[in-house]
């Protein structure tokens, strides 16, 4: 089980626990609380799920919010434009099979802060352009020709 910290687009806060492998259903996300209740919180409520350190902490959204200079995390930097005009970046996993049909799971700006990994909902953003790719490997040209330096100067 992991610590999350729920944020809503109601501002309200929901702090529980999930199971990694099976806490996303096809209506919404499966909470234990910690009195141990379970509940079902559809996606259309949740901005942001933070998988936390601490519990009693603070989730994604009042930590920093924008990359201070280029991430080094290899990924794509991505920005979230939320629904109510909040913006979040990260750096989603650069594999097309990492990506969830219910949202998106990133690193987010803050490595040092209590929230190690966050899940944003579809539902909850308006756009996800890319601002980069970090880490990728470059193709370098294969047996080519080798070539020689030309010559300035006659050499006498």
């Amino acid at each position: 089980m992991k610590k999350v910290i729920i944020e809503r687009f109601d501002r309200e806060r929901m702090r529980g626990f999930v199971n990694p492998q099976t806490f996303l259903l096809p209506a919404g996300l499966e909470l234990l609380s910690p009195d141990g209740s379970l509940a079902q919180v559809p996606y259309e409520q949740i901005k942001a799920v933070s998988f936390v350190r601490d519990p009693d902490g603070q989730g994604v959204l009042a930590e920093r919010r924008t990359f201070l200079a280029r991430p080094k995390t290899a990924g794509l930097w991505i920005e979230m434009k939320f629904r109510d005009g909040d913006v979040l970046e990260g750096v989603l996993p650069n594999n097309l099979q990492a990506l969830d049909p219910y949202g998106y799971t990133l690193s987010p700006p803050e490595a040092a802060g209590n929230a190690q990994r966050v899940f944003v909902p579809r539902q909850a953003v308006l756009e996800v352009p890319v601002l980069g790719v970090i880490g990728g490997k470059r193709k370098r040209p294969e047996g080519g020709p080798a070539t020689q330096q030309i010559r300035l100067f006659s050499e006498e």
